[in-house]
């Protein structure tokens, strides 16, 4: 105990001075859960991942070998006087990569490994005559042998001896794939119905769609050199014609056509590609991301006829554990397995059941922290490109908990997202036992029962950005419920004002949708808003993203266009007209995009300068002022404003470019002066000061009061896009829309106050708030309690998620839905009403 004593008790941290944090001292007690609070951009995370992490990450690997170090991306040191006793970090992003097509909950979750190995030696393998075998131990013996015994058993009712499955014969991304789809439970197939764009136009004008890809614009020529005729409506071609657009041989023809450049070439030797050719042959040919997304839009994807979406090959059906195969195993939710491993324990004779018991320890270990992280509804043979970011998140941190690792700082970017309020105990379980194992625990989180089960609280505020960065309390939640300079202390004291708006009672106007059998939704019917605030609720695989974004949405899109529903939407009458998704996705992908290319400043401020007499004199036009243009950009950095250093062994290390000091221009560009201030001196503003500075200037003062009223005022103009948090680039996504009305538009947002402080979504609330008095429809899908209180409409999902989910529970505003008091939500939700004191 002595010696324990002696242990570091607490991460020291001295001048943190990463992005906005203003050379800060906190002190980070370990083998603890920390929270970290405070307004989106007050510099949360610049302290969790800039200082925390990258430090801990960085340190840990740089004991490693030198050959080991040049293999592994390694952050460059953070922007901080001193760390003192750190452990080595880990982080699960707020933001997790989307899996492969490959990836489904049982891979991803590393149960199907388990299961794998579960059906090789506890099942009962079928002899090649016929017969069944019974669970044994001969069975698990010979999978233990090598090379050609490897398990070879003989069936003891007709003495053949055959190969048992072994667990990789059992996995559908090895040697247990199905034939036909290659392991992914689908076959694509060519859309024809896709191919032709508008049957009213004529080739020329582009009625062939797969004609509009790139090298193809000339197509409609060849086919004319061929006898087609090009300048009537494709629907008036003969069945010959139309036959030759959709199946025509390649061949070459001789054509004289103009490029889109206005290139005129004569005796062109064009070889023809029929309007389906044109497709499969990009299909091979192309390699960006863009562009095999836009050919995906020709194809629609069908369930494999071989393994009928099983992914496996059909023979490894035979077998059989616990009477189910593991196909059928995979079907089943993950809180239906408990079942199915009494189930297989049951069949197993006693001389099986020490080999089974141990087996199912492992089982145990990997299902029970899903459970408890409330993914009871979720198939093993789910998707991992379905999952919403709540649920990927939800899989990281089962998988670590499952590693017991000790001292190590777990550093959690939202944990919370996509979290149903009855799954909050599930997570907090999770996070106990991170901390028991002998970690040390920092979330950065704006749930109030996360923030109030923290041992430890530290906020950094007060504002955003330049007005953000320091340390304005710490101590225990108890503690800072009390501090009067606490923003987050309102809501852990149950004194905040929880209404941004005034909710309406009643809507004149009504959207009606009726889904059938469309995976767990079942003729479900249900009536929204028009011109209103809506908010659908319910536990995670309830059935809200079904309904919403998988059915209203694209039959939205699909009445806008004149164009036949999803077959599974037989219904939808609505007035409106258009449809506008937001998401928390970042914007662009690199720091070329900023908040004035993203909005309309870039251009303004590139015509302005160009507009100058010293910019006319020289003959600089606005591309001069772009510093994605060579004509202005930095030579040395190209524009970007860094440069990447090469220095062998060691990690790659990004610095300021030395020639224009990071502010991207060359310096014949930043000569040039409007009112004493070079483009670089404007985009080195936030928005607050250029407002102060453009007060003349109408069009400039529109854009940049429309930034301020939806909460980032702080950002600066140059600021780049792909750093900005979740609830940063939402805001900055709607900015484009509060210029013009909405009345026959539907927005809807997903999960939309994920990385916001709870007064972060009162300034979301009054955003929404503006497109509803320009005429719009909003339909929210959350968990959020702060934005279910603000809505119009309420409509509850459930009871649970997966096969307990896919019905309405309740449907009608605030007031209507605490009296009816139904469903889990409503039970949370009254509480919450209660001790804000907003509701009876």
């Amino acid at each position: 105990m002595k010696g324990r004593k002696m242990l570091p008790q607490k991460i020291e941290v001295r001048g943190a001075r990463v992005h906005n944090l203003k050379n800060i001292d906190i002190d980070i007690p370990l083998h603890q859960f920390v929270a970290i609070s405070g307004l989106s951009g007050s510099g949360k995370s610049s302290l969790a991942h800039g200082i925390l992490y990258e430090e801990g990450s960085r340190r840990y690997l740089e004991a490693l070998s030198t050959y080991t170090r040049r293999r592994l991306k390694t952050g460059a040191k953070a922007k901080v006087t001193s760390v003192k006793h750190i452990p080595s970090a880990l982080a699960l992003r707020q933001r997790p990569s989307i899996p492969s097509e490959r990836a489904t909950v049982g891979t991803m979750s590393e149960l199907f490994n388990v299961i794998r190995l579960i059906f090789s030696r506890l099942g009962c393998p079928l002899c090649p005559n016929g017969h069944r075998l019974t669970p044994d131990l001969a069975i698990s013996e010979a999978m233990s042998r090598s090379g050609e015994e490897l398990g070879k058993i003989t069936c003891p009712t007709c003495g053949v001896a055959f190969y048992a499955f072994s667990a990789e014969d059992f996995a559908f991304n090895s040697m247990g794939a199905c034939q036909t789809c290659q392991g992914t439970g689908k076959v694509r197939q060519l859309d024809e119905s896709k191919l032709i764009a508008d049957e009213t136009l004529s080739l020329t004008d582009g009625a062939i769609a797969s004609w509009r890809l790139p090298g193809r614009n000339f197509m409609a020529y060849v086919a004319e050199r061929a006898g087609v005729r090009i300048d009537v409506p494709y629907k008036e071609l003969s069945a010959k014609e139309k036959d030759f657009v959709l199946n025509g041989s390649k061949k070459k023809y001789t054509v004289d056509f103009k490029s889109s450049t206005g290139r005129v070439f004569h005796d062109f030797q064009a070889l023809y590609e029929n309007a389906k050719d044109a497709v499969l042959d990009s299909v091979k040919t192309s390699k960006s991301e863009r562009s095999q997304k836009k050919l995906a839009e020709f194809f629609h994807y069908s369930t494999c006829p071989t393994c009928h979406g099983t992914r496996l090959r059909p023979e490894l059906l035979t077998q059989l554990t616990g009477g189910l195969n593991i196909a059928q195993v995979s079907a089943l939710t993950l809180g239906e397995l408990k079942a199915w491993k009494k189930q297989v324990l049951a069949t197993l004779p006693p001389t099986m059941q020490t080999l089974g018991q141990a087996l199912f320890t492992e089982f145990d270990d990997d299902l029970l922290p899903l459970l408890e992280l409330g993914l009871d509804y979720l198939t093993l043979e789910r998707n991992g490109n379905s999952l919403s970011t709540g649920e990927l998140q939800r899989l990281q941190l089962a998988r670590t908990l499952r590693t017991e690792t000790t001292g190590v700082l777990y550093i959690l970017d939202e944990p919370s997202i996509g979290l149903h309020p009855d799954n909050v105990k599930g997570l907090l379980h999770v996070l106990r036992e991170l901390v028991a194992q002998g970690n040390s625990l920092v979330i950065v989180d704006h749930n109030v029962e996360i923030i109030k089960a923290a041992d430890y609280l530290i906020e950094i505020g007060p504002g955003s950005g330049a007005l953000g960065g320091q340390i304005i309390g710490k101590g225990t939640p108890a503690q800072l419920a009390q501090e009067k300079a606490s923003l987050i202390g309102p809501y852990l004291n149950g004194t905040a004002k929880l209404l941004a708006r005034t909710p309406k009672e009643k809507a004149t106007e009504k959207i009606s949708l009726t889904v059938h059998e469309h995976y767990n939704l079942a003729d479900v019917e249900v009536t929204l808003n028009v011109g209103q605030l809506t908010t659908v609720t319910g536990f995670s695989g309830a059935g809200k993203t079904s309904l919403i974004l998988d059915s209203l949405v694209p039959a939205l899109k699909a009445k806008a266009k004149g164009q036949a529903l999803p077959t599974y939407v037989t219904k939808l009458e609505t007035t409106l007209k258009d449809v506008v998704s937001v998401d928390a996705t970042p914007i662009g992908k690199n720091t070329r995009s900023t908040v004035a290319t993203y909005t309309t400043l870039m251009d303004d401020l590139r015509k302005l300068f160009a507009s100058q007499k010293s910019a006319k004199e020289k003959g600089y036009t606005a591309s001069f002022f772009s510093y994605n243009n060579k004509q202005g950009a930095c030579e040395r950095c190209g524009g970007t404003g860094v440069v990447n250093l090469d220095i062998q062994y060691l990690p790659d290390m990004e610095q300021v470019c030395p020639q224009c000091q990071g502010e991207r221009y060359q310096d014949k560009i930043k000569a040039i002066k409007w009112r004493g201030y070079s483009i670089v001196d404007l985009l080195a503003l936030d928005v607050a000061q250029a407002l102060e500075v453009f007060q003349e200037l109408p069009h400039f003062k529109r854009e940049l009061e429309l930034l301020a009223e939806v909460g980032l005022g702080y950002l600066h103009l140059g600021e780049s896009t792909p750093s900005l948090s979740g609830g940063e680039a939402q805001r900055l996504k709607l900015v484009k829309h509060l210029r013009k009305k909405q009345k026959h538009t539907l927005f809807v947002f997903d999960e939309p106050t994920i990385g916001l402080h709870p007064l972060d979504v009162k300034v979301l609330v009054t955003v929404m708030q503006r497109l509803l008095d320009q005429g719009a429809t909003i339909i929210t899908i959350t968990h959020d309690l702060d934005l279910i209180v603000n809505a119009d409409q309420i409509l509850d999902m459930g009871p649970k998620g997966g096969k307990n989910g896919g019905h309405v529970i309740v449907n009608g505003t605030l007031k209507e839905v605490l009296a009816k008091n139904k469903g889990i939500t409503t039970k949370y939700l009254k509480k919450y009403c209660q001790e804000f004191g907003i509701a009876d």
